[in-house]
């Protein structure tokens, strides 16, 4: 497993560089002058090109970009545009709202998604199915921001039960996580569905329900457990698009995180920002399908790697 752990990380670094490629050539085809933006209105074209000496942005692209990479390398961001202070101090200050945020809404929306997945599946074809289906389809077909507002306008404008936005207390989690789970939640009782009906035609299903084996343990033991495999898959890869899908939700609930400093810096052209918090996102899938191929092992034994 430790040597299978290192060639999978070993060949991370040709896609972190592709990543950094694409990141790099794609800001800086962005519209807009970041030097005239720093410089302010009122600047004078020899206050702008100085900025942009400063900023090292007058310099040749391919220059600039294997500067930017030696920087990387040394765990150097550089520095924002628009604050003067340092990307990371500016990541980190808005990483963990959004981490919470992700890890709440994964966590019921994982619960419920499969409850109502192995619920439909083993009610195949009865009303309980259906009710499950539509409710998942209902999930996928809403709009994260329209559902947003909805919620705002129902609970905190109407009832007042919940603050329209803002970080802090778990009353401000409430709508955000429901509102950027709720697609998961219908993906993962979909996905379960579809799983669980696969695995309970297998041979080694109909042999226990014929030795006897109590329906609940053939359900949760038998069928669950090795319809795990595809639903980690599934919940590794919306794990990380939550993280990185998180802009929408945070601009609507005005959360502090790094999917709405990524709206903030594309508005301001910060060249810097941008371009770590893409490799950021990108990153991520990294390390989560990593994950997710250690926790196979996990859900079946018999599973090794070389």
């Amino acid at each position: 497993m430790f040597g299978y752990l290192i060639k999978r990380l070993i060949t991370t670094i040709p896609v972190v560089l592709m990543v950094m490629v694409c990141v790099f050539a794609f800001v800086h085809m962005l519209p807009g002058d970041p030097a005239r933006l720093v410089a302010g209105p009122e600047a004078t074209s020899e206050d702008v090109d100085a900025v942009r000496r400063s900023l090292g942005l007058d310099r040749p692209l391919p220059e600039q970009f294997v500067h930017y990479v030696s920087r990387v390398a040394q765990g150097d961001f550089g520095m924002s545009l628009k604050t003067r202070r340092t990307v990371a101090e500016e990541i980190g200050a808005r990483l963990m709202p959004t981490v919470w945020l992700t890890v709440f809404a994964m966590l019921w929306a994982t619960v419920i998604g499969l409850l109502i997945g192995v619920i439909s599946a083993v009610k195949r074809g009865r009303w309980q199915d259906y009710t499950g289906m539509i409710v998942a389809v209902s999930g996928i077909s809403f709009p994260p921001f329209w559902l947003g507002l909805l919620l705002i306008s129902l609970f905190s404008v109407h009832l007042g039960w919940l603050p329209t936005g803002g970080y802090g207390t778990w009353q401000h989690f409430v709508m955000p996580s429901f509102t950027l789970g709720v697609g998961v939640a219908a993906v993962m009782a979909r996905f379960t569905r579809s799983a669980f009906i696969e695995i309970a035609r297998e041979d080694y299903v109909r042999t226990a329900r014929a030795k006897g084996v109590p329906e609940r343990r053939v359900i949760w033991k038998h069928s669950l457990r090795n319809a795990l495999i595809p639903i980690i898959t599934m919940v590794g890869l919306q794990f990380g698009f939550l993280l990185g899908g998180s802009i929408v939700v945070e601009s609507v609930f005005s959360w502090p995180g790094v999917g709405r400093l990524l709206v903030d810096s594309v508005n301001y052209r910060d060249y810097p920002v941008i371009q770590a918090l893409i490799l950021l996102f990108s990153l991520q899938f990294i390390f989560i399908n990593l994950l997710v191929d250690v926790l196979y092992v996990f859900a079946n034994p018999e599973i090794r790697y070389k």
